[in-house]
């Protein structure tokens, strides 16, 4: 058994004395794991950060086997994350979340695209940029698994307008006149995951999104399978925080 694939580094550990276990976010062939020889030596750990992406080629005797990856750079992003402590947030929640939320080996190539789009603004380290692409990420990734927020229009009249709430029951949106007694009760809907054309969302706008996200995710993915939400996700809350004083 053997493929060929464009990969985004999640995390490595070692493994033996010289090799290291590769967690990649495959483009065809989903979050997918390795052995890569030689993967601890000074010249491979620069290119095995995470955030880079690798061409990496998958070989094993059977397909239920954790097989051995050899690898090339294709881009090298990590050394301009590990600058920036706000970067390094985004990067270390995007490959948290990835690797708690995406089931092993099934594939999900709008995902991939997806990330290398946010990772390549992460690594332009604008804040302001990166968090909002990065909060559709994750409601790109709770579409792809089946649990997609439906935002298009109120879930109480089906009223197109004044959407400004999301029930945390059904995760669809809810307009301010049907949502105001139970506002409390409802989380903030951000004008940029409506499509709002505004070039710089509003930073409490931003964390509005990671809230919303963060808890869709909690509840749907990463619950059921008695899993919590990754201490490195809950960083970047803290940031968005920081950012929207």
């Amino acid at each position: 058994m053997e493929w060929s694939d464009e990969a985004i580094v999640l995390s490595v550990r070692p493994y033996g004395e010289t090799s290291a276990i590769l967690e990649a976010l495959t483009r065809t062939h989903g979050r997918h794991m390795g052995i890569v020889r030689g993967g601890a030596s000074r010249s491979r750990k620069p290119t095995l950060q995470p955030g880079n992406t690798l061409l990496a080629h998958w070989r094993a005797r059977l397909s239920e086997h954790l097989g051995n990856f050899s690898i090339e750079p294709v881009k090298s992003r990590a050394g301009d994350m590990l600058d920036s402590g706000d970067a390094l947030a985004g990067l270390n929640a995007f490959a948290s979340v990835a690797g708690a939320a995406l089931p092993e080996r099934e594939p999900h190539e709008n995902v991939y695209r997806a990330a290398e789009i946010l990772l390549d603004a992460i690594a332009a380290d604008d804040f302001a940029h990166w968090a909002p692409l990065y909060v559709r990420w994750e409601a790109g990734l709770l579409e792809a698994l089946g649990f997609g927020l439906d935002l298009t229009r109120c879930a109480a009249t089906g009223s197109l307008d004044d959407l400004i709430y999301v029930s945390p029951k059904s995760g669809r949106a809810v307009s301010a006149g049907a949502g105001e007694a139970y506002r409390e009760r409802l989380f903030a809907l951000p004008p940029f995951l409506l499509g709002s054309q505004n070039a710089t969302p509003a930073r409490a706008d931003i964390a509005a999104g990671l809230r919303l996200t963060e808890y869709f995710l909690l509840e749907r993915v990463l619950a059921p399978h008695d899993r919590e939400m990754p201490p490195a996700r809950l960083r970047l809350d803290e940031l968005a925080a920081r950012e929207s004083e």
